[in-house]
């Protein structure tokens, strides 16, 4: 592989890299997830009017037309200037290219352009309590009912759902049990304010509660909002899964800050020592091993080629590598790593600690290490199930 860039997108680079210097971001410190998100969508929005944001999705759907080398420029700026996540994340990276590939024209002319400038947050309801890993087992019914579906069922882990106005949900519209559940399942656009949607916060170890459980009784969901034909469902949901698992470039940027973070918290506190240093060293590796996988995802969708389950080795990669990160971190904080948020001596107002407990779920969220591993297995490496 070639990682060196053309003049032209080393050129974007500079600019992007000069914006961000005249308008630094900033992570805020609030007390309440409310106002969290309140100012991520005011950064969403500054970066949406100055052009940063959707950058290769087609002008004609609110994006930019750049190129896909550029989108990732675009994340290594935002780690390097230490931006905070975007809050229209699941939007962009999630639902906008997958209703590109498999959306209607009047369903792309009517989402996507809300979805750069945060004016409407979407949020995903794929998980439910007795389906998270075995995703094509989720009991949420869609029933044909003149010119809509209802749908009934209960969905969980939903990020955001609190603040979303739509989400993308996977619902069962075939009911005949020999029909291969693979092949029974539609995918939907939700208006989250519909009648029958009830939204549970879901307070997490990190003392936040941005997941959420979402019960659905009844809702009405017009058939213009189906993705796709009727039972395609799984297919078009393996789209989204593949953005999630294999080409954005969302952890590359986390755990870009995290690293610089940590080698900054090494100095500042001293801590030197030839085994620690051994493990820096390690966290720097796995961190370029990390950016290096993302431009082999990116280097096959310039090919042409569609994000597969190679995806799957990113994803499982990433997640591990976070956990052995953080408690590298740990171990540079010595006993500082008991001071939380409060604590007039916490270092970084306790940062560490919460994304710590954050990541362990990391090996869980967007499919568990041992599924991936299985994917890996049976879709790569071609071995028997």
């Amino acid at each position: 592989m070639d990682l060196a860039f053309s003049p032209a997108e080393e050129a974007f680079r500079l600019r992007l890299r000069r914006w961000l210097a005249e308008n630094p971001p900033r992570i805020p410190d609030v007390d309440s997830l409310d106002e969290e998100v309140r100012h991520l969508e005011t950064w969403q929005r500054r970066l949406c009017d100055a052009g940063w944001i959707a950058l290769h999705w087609p002008k004609q759907y609110g994006g930019q037309g750049a190129t896909l080398v550029e989108s990732f420029l675009f994340a290594e700026e935002m780690a390097r200037a230490k931006s905070p996540e975007l809050i229209g994340r699941i939007g962009l990276n999630l639902v906008g290219p997958t209703l590109i590939a498999h959306g209607s024209e009047a369903q792309k002319r009517r989402f996507l352009p809300q979805i750069p400038p945060a004016s409407e947050l979407w949020c995903q309801l794929f998980s439910e309590p007795g389906a998270g890993s075995d995703l094509a087992a989720i009991s949420t019914r869609a029933v044909a009912d003149g010119d809509a579906f209802v749908v009934s069922g209960q969905k969980v882990w939903t990020s955001y759902a609190q603040f979303a106005r739509w989400g993308i949900l996977l619902a069962r519209t075939a009911h005949d049990k020999a029909v291969p559940k693979h092949k029974a399942i539609s995918f939907f656009i939700v208006d989250m304010s519909s009648p029958g949607i009830t939204i549970r916060p879901l307070r997490q170890m990190t003392g936040s509660a941005e997941f959420n459980e979402v019960f659905l009784e009844d809702v009405r969901v017009p058939r213009e909002n189906l993705v796709g034909a009727p039972n395609e469902g799984w297919k078009i949901a393996n789209t989204t899964l593949s953005h999630e698992r294999g080409t954005n470039a969302r952890q590359m940027v986390i755990h870009r800050q995290l690293l610089d973070e940590l080698l900054e918290l090494a100095r500042t506190l001293e801590r030197g020592d030839s085994v620690l240093r051994q493990e820096l060293a390690q966290a720097a590796i796995e961190v370029e091993i990390h950016r290096l996988l993302n431009f082999r995802s990116l280097t096959r969708v310039l090919r042409g080629e569609t994000p597969g389950a190679e995806g799957s080795v990113n994803k499982l990669y990433w997640s591990e590598m976070s956990q052995r990160l953080h408690d590298t971190a740990f171990r540079v904080l010595g006993a500082r790593s008991q001071l939380v948020k409060g604590s007039a001596h916490a270092v970084a107002a306790g940062r560490w600690q919460r994304s710590l407990l954050y990541y362990r779920a990391g090996t869980l969220f967007a499919g568990t290490s041992e599924i991936q591993r299985n994917i890996i297995a049976q879709r790569v490496l071609g071995l028997p199930r």
